[in-house]
């Protein structure tokens, strides 16, 4: 692999050091994107209707999931994504040089280390989590796999590595076992919605996907249509969930989230008018009754289990 600084129109002067900058390192593994994974282990730990006998469990699933977890599949996914970026967002840690040489590889090769060390304290469930979340990580970024390469699988793969693994480990290193059927359930239905949102980081990078011969939804779809998609998938995800919950007897759970699905929709149709330039609007305003739906079905299957 190519080391070399990427420059272009717009991009921070390159620098010539050869240290690793940690601000730099900070914003590469991008805290904001934790939260995800995060809060899905928590829904896990949750819907099981079990008290963990070692909070420990509880805090290093967490950071494992967030800022180990997520952290590597980010850096892992900005250094295989660096030419794409140079294009995109040369103001990236990599492109505009404030992470020099193959320091990002590093980071992303160190971090898988660790999660594995890490995983291996939560039992042999956490573990299997914690390998078959790295594998996803680096099937999504780097060849010869690369699933970001298409607008399905690639956000797919995400969506499920987001919200349904960090789901299922929570509740399967908490329950020390293999979950209900209804959280595995629940669980991969709210991963499989979560294409949609994972769709919407795409609209901001149309021009270097399609240059760089990515096939992302917004490219092959164009904007509007690829916002109905996962609009629409985020919602039906939702809509199958609250039968569910009818069904196994949590009406009320399943009427909130009825509710945030109702301002999804609102959001939904206004987003599909500049799909690009809505993009960060939606994902606040759409996205965030998603993933409080999330907790309230974990409550759910609480009490369903009790």
């Amino acid at each position: 692999m190519a080391d070399s600084t990427f420059t272009s129109p717009g991009a921070r002067p390159a620098t010539s050091s050869r240290t690793l900058q940690p601000a730099a390192a900070l914003e590469l593994i991008k805290p904001i994107t934790w939260f995800p994974p995060m809060w899905a282990y928590l829904c896990g730990i949750i819907s099981v209707g079990i008290w963990p006998e070692s909070w420990a469990l509880v805090v290093l699933g967490v950071l494992l999931a967030g800022p180990i977890v997520c952290g590597m599949s980010q850096a892992a996914n900005d250094w295989c994504d660096r030419h794409v970026d140079a294009i995109n967002e040369p103001h990236r840690p990599i492109p505009s040089g404030r992470i020099p040489g193959r320091w990002g590889l590093y980071i992303a090769l160190a971090m898988t280390v660790l999660a594995l060390v890490v995983g291996w304290q939560l039992g042999p469930w956490g573990f299997g989590a914690t390998v078959v979340g790295v594998l996803a990580a680096w099937a999504y970024s780097a060849e010869p796999i690369r699933a970001k390469r298409s607008g399905w699988w690639g956000p797919g793969l995400v969506g499920l590595s987001y919200e349904t693994l960090p789901w299922f480990t929570g509740a399967a290193v908490i329950a020390a076992g293999a979950p209900r059927f209804e959280i595995v359930a629940i669980a991969l239905l709210y991963g499989l919605g979560a294409h949609g949102i994972m769709t919407i980081n795409d609209f901001k990078a149309i021009e270097g996907d399609r240059q760089m011969g990515l096939k992302s939804l917004p490219v092959t779809l164009g904007p509007v249509d690829a916002a109905t998609v996962a609009g629409t998938g985020m919602i039906m995800a939702q809509l199958v969930v609250v039968c569910l919950l009818v069904i196994w007897g949590a009406p009320v759970h399943a009427a909130i989230i009825t509710a945030g699905i109702g301002v999804q929709i609102w959001a939904f149709r206004r987003w599909r008018q500049d799909p690009a330039r809505l993009a960060p609007w939606f994902n606040g305003t759409g996205v965030g009754p998603y993933v409080l739906g999330m907790m309230v079905a974990a409550f759910a299957l609480r009490g369903i289990g009790a």
